[in-house]
């Protein structure tokens, strides 16, 4: 490996963690503000500026959506907003890290259900078993079932949000989450005013705050995403994002105090390991696929 790439390597792994970590702390800085406007007030300042950051940023309008694609661009935005709302109220009732970690189930179930290799049921088992350990089904389980149900919903949300973003994505690339987020904002941002507005909502540090959530959570892993897929194989960089559990873990232990049993850190460290695991199968059978193309288009010619 050359120098440069290398480096380039280097780059785009930090730029991934670096994104992870920024993730959180918006969900950390953003569940320090429940006391003040609650989980729904912090989700609705998260999506609104966080819409307002993005459209400022990528100014999508100067390329135009087709008629075609605006039904398919409103569920993906509308399924962005819901989950947003999901996984905040999730952390309203269980530590980040845990929430996290079902969160990624959904991601993690759209791959396993495409393999059918032998060794891809090793990951779903681990991911079985991470699950399992976190279920309140033994007195010795203290966390509440809601929360876990929340994130479930939130990552039932996560599965339809990349099955409904894949032709949005195609079709709009980067612009695709600035449309998402403005859409998410229309959909929940009305809602949330109703059931969660509150004048606190509107105190200069809530805004202040809210904006930060939006920038950490929204913008920055955006930007930071975007540099890593330039420099990563995308194996490496779907390894690198099944940390996502841990990290968030460890945030929550870091800024909010959370602190997690060691049955709820090995659960953690079996989910991480089924995202890793699905991950590097699936850019080996991406690779293997490449190279039989590859093969066979010699052959023919």
């Amino acid at each position: 490996m050359s120098r440069t790439t290398s480096r380039a390597t280097l780059a785009g792994a930090c730029a991934t963690l670096a994104a992870q970590v920024s993730g959180n702390l918006g969900a950390g800085f953003a569940k320090q503000l429940f006391p003040l406007v609650g989980a729904g007030g912090a989700t609705l300042l998260r999506v609104a500026l966080a819409s307002l950051v993005l459209l400022a940023w990528r100014r999508p309008w100067r390329r135009p959506v087709s008629r075609a694609l605006w039904p398919g661009l409103a569920a993906y935005g509308a399924i962005l907003g819901i989950m947003n709302v999901l996984i905040y109220q999730a952390f309203s009732h269980i530590p980040i890290g845990i929430a996290v970690g079902v969160e990624v189930m959904g991601p993690l179930a759209i791959v396993l259900a495409a393999s059918r290799r032998p060794h891809d049921f090793l990951w779903l088992a681990c991911a079985v078993a991470g699950l399992a350990l976190l279920l309140p089904w033994h007195p010795g389980q203290t966390l509440d079932p809601r929360g876990l149900l929340l994130a479930g919903g939130a990552a039932v949300c996560w599965a339809s949000y990349i099955l409904t973003g894949r032709h949005v994505a195609a079709a709009l690339g980067t612009d695709a989450v600035a449309w998402g987020m403005a859409v998410a904002a229309v959909v929940v941002v009305p809602i949330l005013a109703l059931v969660s507005g509150s004048p606190a909502l509107l105190m200069p540090h809530a805004l202040a705050t809210g904006l930060a959530i939006a920038i950490l959570s929204s913008a920055l892993p955006y930007g930071l995403e975007i540099e890593a897929m330039r420099r990563l194989p995308a194996g490496v960089f779907g390894m690198l994002l099944s940390a996502a559990p841990a990290v968030a873990a460890l945030t929550g232990w870091a800024l909010l105090g959370e602190r997690l049993t060691p049955d709820q850190w090995l659960a953690i460290g079996l989910i991480v390991l089924a995202s890793a695991g699905t991950a590097a199968t699936s850019a080996q059978r991406a690779r293997a696929v490449a190279q039989a193309a590859s093969s066979s288009g010699t052959k023919s010619g």
